[in-house]
């Protein structure tokens, strides 16, 4: 079974081509199931993902830590998405979709693991990058604490 047989009994969102479905930096406790269309993921303006598999979620990351979410979501295309207000209950109310919502957190990770460990190789020894090692282990051990976007380096360095 998969999610969206799961949440067939859920209300429905149909989004127009532009409209957000979550922003960046809000709350709603909401978690969303895409039926179909696409989506477009941005963090900080920056885009990161587009969400166009039958299936995929929006907002699991704030429903499973109780937060804001961490990025905005806006529809590419028209799309229709199935929507639990409090994402968190639903979570709770199904071990079934729990198990699917932690299997597909834990293909992100394993993946970002995998390019973290190749950004490493890469930049080891090179100086002046090979502090990104630092950085990078310094991220992983970093369990709790919030995690704001930005930096306070230089926004035009010159190497």
């Amino acid at each position: 079974m998969d999610l969206v047989e799961l949440t067939a009994h859920l209300p429905v969102l149909e989004v127009e081509t532009g409209e957000a479905v979550v922003r960046e930096g809000s709350r709603t406790g909401s978690l969303f199931v895409l039926e179909s269309g696409a989506l477009a993921v941005t963090r900080a303006g920056v885009a990161i993902a587009d969400i166009t598999a039958p299936g995929a979620m929006v907002g699991e990351i704030a429903a499973l830590l109780g937060g804001d979410h961490s990025a905005t979501v806006t529809a590419v295309t028209p799309s229709r998405l199935r929507v639990a207000r409090d994402g968190s209950a639903f979570l709770r109310s199904s071990p079934d979709v729990t198990l699917l919502v932690a299997a597909e957190v834990a293909r992100r990770l394993q993946s970002l693991v995998a390019y973290l460990a190749d950004l490493k190789a890469q930049y080891a020894g090179i100086p002046g990058l090979d502090m990104v090692s630092d950085v990078l282990t310094h991220l992983a051990d970093n369990r709790g604490a919030a995690i704001e976007p930005g930096s306070l380096r230089e926004p035009d360095p010159l190497y």
